[in-house]
């Protein structure tokens, strides 16, 4: 006889980290693994742990979430990605990690038959426990019940102990407690201030990069952390029409001469553009930015120079994208996230390549009209604006673990809106992390390089007069916070992104010999 809990809590209270864990009393069910309570009328929210650490293991992944769907467990939340040393069996394989919120009508028995089909379907077999494994997926969480049956414990006894396990759980969480079976998942961990209590006492973010556990991005067949050091990508445009430099780059020869260039001086993404998105630009068609794009990406990606590099495409067209990627690029830059091509998130989730959703009101033409420029609190807005684009994005099947998130520096914003950003980018992680842990710990890339509000800030009317304050935007971001700087001066902020890293570094050193 196994016995379903079911924590009672009135749907009118608001939840704090202190009221919503003064509930002691439980409903209680009590039944065996086969009873009519396996039969759900309604949706249950479900947590699920994934690992691999055989064969292609974000492959696996992509498998297991596709499966799930088809079994009637849809996904509605990515956690960010971990790589992390083997725990109980250290001789094997470095794993990586991830969970995922879903609802499903599968009752709790039912939900992990179709997760050991799953396993199974993907090559799981009866080994060595804590062993190796193509796939493993537990239940953690079954909406607000405790599960105790002969095959099955919700939660588990032992996720409390594994920083690997609740890292990503923390993950599809917000720092806002907003209904009651959230609060029942905190209360569970037996802590004072839940979840989030228990993963600071792990050791909290201090944890991550250090002892066996690194949050990580796929991209181009490999696994990258963003935290090591900041990136600077660099500007690649094709456009006739561009700001800064259109025109400049005609023929293949003269693109791919660039593309060296930048890499000499230390550019770790080359970020290629074939229309314009400055303002008031006139919107080319998918074929004539493909005429221009392809030539200078198939010669791009054929540079020797190229070995550890990625390519990047700045387009807002989803058949741009998939071409593009097709060709070689490793990443999909979108100005607009997906509002200008509504089959975007469709075509990137199928893609499996990092994707870049940038802040924008409106398009090229309309982004800089009064209406667009208008903000009570510009970090706030951006951030709820932003974070509503990468939710749909997520709900399409982009999971967290791809996203890459852009205030859109100099698009709908005026000047004092892009400074307040380039200071904010805390204020917008934190805001976002209200509802999303996971998106808010996503890269941050900022594009400040050449813009026309550091024109006018610095009376410099001429683009190319505009380095030395684009140097020291880039500066103030990435002390702020940001992870990937777009930049078309490659050497001289090369120079500086080192210096704030070096900053950065040592700041940290100096918490960390406090503690």
């Amino acid at each position: 006889m196994g016995i379903l809990k079911c924590l009672g809590l009135p749907r009118h209270q608001v939840f704090t980290a202190k009221k919503y864990l003064n509930v002691s009393s439980f409903s209680c069910l009590h039944t065996a693994q086969n009873s009519s309570v396996e039969a759900h009328s309604q949706d249950e929210d479900v947590v699920i742990a994934l690992g691999s650490n055989v064969g292609n293991r974000v492959h696996n992944f992509k498998e297991a979430l596709k499966m799930m769907k088809k079994s009637g467990i849809q996904v509605t939340r990515h956690a960010c990605l971990y790589e992390t040393a083997p725990a109980y069996i250290t001789d094997q394989p470095c794993f990586i990690n991830s969970a995922v919120r879903a609802v499903t009508k599968l009752g709790p028995h039912e939900l992990l038959a179709a997760l050991k089909r799953i396993e199974k379907n993907l090559g799981r077999t009866d080994g060595i426990r804590y062993g190796p494994r193509p796939i493993d997926l537990d239940i953690l969480f079954y909406g607000k019940y405790k599960v105790r049956s002969d095959i099955l414990n919700i939660p588990h006894e032992r996720i409390w102990e594994r920083p690997f396990v609740i890292a990503p759980l923390v993950d599809l969480l917000g720092s806002a407690i907003d209904n009651d079976t959230v609060a029942s998942w905190h209360s569970f961990s037996s802590h004072s201030g839940g979840l989030f209590e228990l993963w600071e006492k792990l050791g909290g973010e201090s944890l991550i990069g250090q002892e066996g556990i690194c949050r990580v991005m796929p991209v181009a067949n490999g696994l990258l952390d963003w935290s090591l050091r900041t990136s600077v990508m660099g500007i690649l445009n094709l456009t006739p029409d561009s700001f800064s430099d259109g025109g400049n780059f005609p023929s293949v020869e003269s693109a791919v001469s660039q593309v060296r260039l930048m890499i000499s001086e230390g550019a770790d993404i080359i970020d290629i553009g074939a229309q314009s998105m400055r303002p008031k630009a006139s919107r080319i068609s998918v074929e004539e930015e493909l005429s221009r794009l392809i030539p200078v990406l198939e010669a791009v990606k054929s540079m020797p120079e190229l070995e550890g590099k990625l390519i990047s495409v700045d387009t807002f067209y989803s058949d741009v994208a998939s071409e593009a990627v097709s060709r070689g690029a490793h990443l999909i830059n979108d100005v607009s996230a997906g509002q200008l091509d509504p089959n975007m998130f469709k075509v990137i989730a199928d893609l499996d390549v990092p994707y870049v959703a940038m802040h924008m009101r409106g398009d090229p033409c309309t982004m800089q009209s009064s209406e667009n420029l208008k903000y009570d609190d510009v970090c706030k807005e951006v951030s709820s604006e932003l974070y509503s684009r990468v939710r749909q994005a997520e709900l399409s099947g982009i999971p967290a673990w791809r996203i890459i998130i852009d205030p859109g520096i100099g698009f709908s914003k005026k000047p004092e809106d892009n400074l307040d950003i380039l200071t904010g980018l805390p204020a917008i992680r934190a805001e976002i992390a209200k509802s999303s842990f996971a998106i808010s710990r996503a890269p941050i890339l900022i594009g400040p390089s050449r813009k026309r509000f550091l024109g006018d800030i610095c009376s410099r009317p001429s683009a190319v007069e505009r380095d030395p304050a684009t140097i020291a935007s880039i500066t103030a971001g990435v002390l702020a916070g940001a992870n990937i700087v777009r930049v078309h001066n490659v050497k001289d902020n090369c120079d500086a992104v080192k210096l704030c890293d070096a900053i950065l570094k040592r700041k940290r050193s100096a918490m960390e010999s406090r503690q």
